[in-house]
């Protein structure tokens, strides 16, 4: 139960946060179009471009990060390898721009920011990595769930210690 209800959390406010960057930079563009100053000799019109296509792709990969909470809510199953790295690399740049918004923006946006990651590091630690066979090739026969630790059989021909 509280899997999904923290995987749902986690799509609505990653797909806030998505509105939120995408709006910022489509101010960003606008404010460096209309001022018409150049940086170094730099176009302002590929910077305003530059920032357009920024802001729309931090806003797809959060909304994808989005999807794929939504889809281990609704599911309730762990998400899938692919799934893992993309929450990942979500966590750690959240972790990254939680560092830099301390001294740039506040300890608000810093809050907000570790409250995200958060979400994605319960997301990833509540839903356990599936067990998968010994060639690799899919799920245990045991359900799919963590893989025992138990040790490896003697190798053939080796003696066993006896006892007196």
């Amino acid at each position: 139960m509280v899997r999904r209800l923290v995987a749902g959390l986690a799509a609505i406010v990653l797909v806030a946060e998505a509105a939120v960057l995408v709006l910022v930079h489509i101010v960003l563009g606008r404010t460096t179009a209309n001022q018409s100053m150049s940086i170094a000799g730099s176009d302002p019109e590929v910077m305003s471009r530059a920032t357009y296509a920024m802001g729309a792709g931090m806003g797809a990969f959060l909304l994808l990060c989005a999807v794929l909470c939504a889809l281990a809510a609704l599911r309730d199953r762990p998400p899938g390898r692919f799934a893992r790295v993309v929450l990942i690399a979500a966590a750690v740049t959240h972790a990254v721009l939680g560092m830099l918004a301390v001294g740039l923006v506040g300890w608000a946006a810093f809050a907000t920011l570790m409250l995200i990651l958060c979400l994605l590091v319960l997301i990833l630690t509540l839903y356990p990595a599936t067990a998968r066979q010994a060639d690799g090739t899919g799920p245990a026969e045991d359900g799919g769930g963590p893989a025992e630790d138990t040790p490896p059989p003697p190798p053939l021909g080796e003696l066993k210690p006896t006892s007196p």
